[in-house]
C-alpha cells in the first residue's frame, strides 16, 4: 500500500460527523454511569461535547480546530488538572468509549479498533496521571496525531 494513500483515522472513521456521533454516544452513556457522571453534575453540555469532538477529530488526523480555536494541549490539560481520576474511572472511561464506538457505527475492523483502543489506553493513563494533586506535567506538548501503528487500514 502506498503510504501517501493511507487514510487518516479521522477519514477512515467517517470524518467530523462520525467523531461527533462517537462523542455524543459516549457522553450519553456517561450521563447515566454512576462512576463517571459525577464529573458532569447536571449533565454534559453541548459546548463540552463540541469541544471534545474537535479534540478527537484533531487527534485522529483531522483539522487542527481544537488547537486553533481552543488552545491545544494546554487547554485540554487544564480540564483534567485536579480531578483525581481513579484507576477504576480510567478503565470505565476507556471501556465506555469503546462501547460508544459500536453505538456510533464506527468502523469495526480490527486495525481501526486497535488504533482507537491504543489511543484510549494512552490518553486515559495520561489523564489519570495529570489529574492527581501532585502531578507535574510538562507545561507544553503538541496535540497527539494518532495513526495506525503497526497495522494499516483493513483492505477487503
Amino acid at each position: 500500500m502506498n503510504p501517501d494513500a493511507v487514510p487518516t483515522l479521522f477519514d477512515w472513521a467517517g470524518g467530523q460527523a462520525a467523531i461527533r456521533r462517537l462523542i455524543d454516544m459516549f457522553y450519553d452513556r456517561v450521563e447515566v454511569d454512576a462512576l463517571l457522571s459525577p464529573f458532569f453534575p447536571g449533565g454534559v453540555s453541548e459546548e463540552h461535547r463540541a469541544h471534545v469532538s474537535l479534540w478527537w477529530g484533531e487527534v485522529f488526523g483531522g483539522p487542527a480546530r481544537y488547537t486553533e480555536q481552543l488552545g491545544g494541549y494546554e487547554r485540554m490539560l487544564a480540564h483534567h488538572r485536579g480531578l483525581g481520576i481513579t484507576d477504576e474511572q480510567r478503565l470505565r472511561f476507556a471501556t465506555t468509549m469503546s462501547q460508544a464506538a459500536d453505538d456510533a457505527g464506527l468502523p469495526a475492523d480490527p486495525e481501526f479498533r486497535a488504533a482507537l483502543v491504543g489511543y484510549l489506553e494512552w490518553g486515559t493513563r495520561l489523564a489519570l496521571a495529570n489529574s492527581q494533586p501532585d502531578a507535574q506535567p510538562p507545561p507544553h506538548a503538541p496535540v497527539p496525531r494518532w495513526g495506525w501503528g503497526v497495522a494499516p487500514p483493513y483492505q477487503p
